[in-house]
């Protein structure tokens, strides 16, 4: 599956994303079990909350960690959160 850069990203209401205290980390929870997540990819998913599309997220991004060219990179990885159905376009 292929990200539409024009649409707007949310993240699924099949899982929950959430602190977990236990692994210390940001998880993605659903019905069949758990997806831990490094912090860049945690980033990412909490930006996906139906109000923005790969340009807003991708500047959103760049200018909270101060740096520019993560376009390919977070590009890849909501390519793989869509094909997993952590997210959904629209």
């Amino acid at each position: 599956m292929t990200i539409n850069p024009d649409q707007i990203i949310r993240f699924s209401p099949m899982h929950r994303l959430q602190w977990e205290e236990a692994q210390q980390k940001d998880v993605i929870l659903y019905p069949e079990g758990m997806v831990e997540l490094n912090q860049s990819s945690a980033e990412i998913l909490k930006l996906c909350d139906g109000t923005r599309n790969l340009a807003q997220i991708v500047s959103d991004l760049e200018e909270k960690f101060t740096t520019s060219g993560l376009t390919n990179d977070i590009t890849a990885f909501l390519e793989v959160a869509l094909k997993n159905g952590w997210i959904q376009q629209h």
